[in-house]
């Protein structure tokens, strides 16, 4: 397979180590100082585009290759507000686009946890649910993506839950992500519901950037030769 890097920082670099151990070909690296080589001509030699790059960038990257009929794969956070034009602009051009906040197979199943644990403590008195993340300090967005998800998982599932807020919260009705930026740690995740009597928590502990990159490198093969909008749920299988 052919992959066009769009992003070619730590991730990028970390991306392309996981895709040529696989046996795919980088056949294009895009950063800020080779702008001028992001063309339709060149995008259009990859099979599948890998986008990440930042909140300010992302929805122009993706249009471009999405526009090119190159199909992508975005781990870019902090755009939400445009991923339905991203979605759409794929249906339009029978491609494919897979967004996520996090392609590590462990971060996956972790949102799965997550789901679960907060449908079982639904109605259950007496305890806090916080979020709290820690990220290396080059992470532009404060919470991440991956924060994100999971806070709105919990909101889905807690009826006394109706929104989000970035550490502290003034309403029990509002769930506290709390966000630390921390050298180079490459990303922790934790759940706590605590009561007077005891807590439970959840994590999810990153070693490194290899977990992300394999994960982004799958859903590239994944949706490779497909047309439509997946998620990391269908590159996993699970239900």
């Amino acid at each position: 397979m052919k992959i066009a890097l769009i992003g070619y920082g730590k991730m990028g670099q970390a991306i392309e180590k996981a895709a040529q151990s696989r046996g795919h070909e980088i056949v294009l690296r895009i950063t800020s100082s080779n702008r001028h080589e992001f063309t339709t001509e060149k995008i259009r030699r990859a099979d599948v585009a890998i986008e990440f790059t930042s909140p300010e960038s992302a929805d122009t990257n993706v249009m471009e290759c999405l526009s090119a009929g190159v199909s992508v794969v975005c781990g870019t956070t902090g755009w939400n507000d445009r991923l339905q034009h991203a979605r759409d602009n794929a249906t339009e051009h029978k491609v494919a686009f897979l967004h996520a906040s996090n392609f590590s197979v462990g971060v996956n199943v972790f949102f799965e946890i997550n789901k679960l644990l907060a449908s079982l403590m639904n109605g259950k008195t007496g305890y806090n649910v916080q979020v709290e993340e820690t990220h290396h300090i080059h992470k532009k967005d404060a919470p991440g993506g991956t924060a994100i998800t999971i806070a709105e998982q919990i909101i889905q599932n807690l009826t006394n839950k109706s929104g989000w807020a970035l550490n502290e919260s003034s309403s029990v009705e509002i769930l506290p992500i709390f966000a630390h930026r921390i050298d180079e740690v490459p990303g922790t995740h934790k759940v706590t519901y605590s009561s007077a009597i005891d807590d439970i928590d959840i994590i999810h502990t990153a070693h490194n950037r290899e977990g992300f990159a394999l994960g982004a490198v799958l859903a590239a093969e994944f949706v490779a030769g497909k047309s439509g909008v997946f998620t990391m749920k269908d590159v996993l299988g699970i239900a």
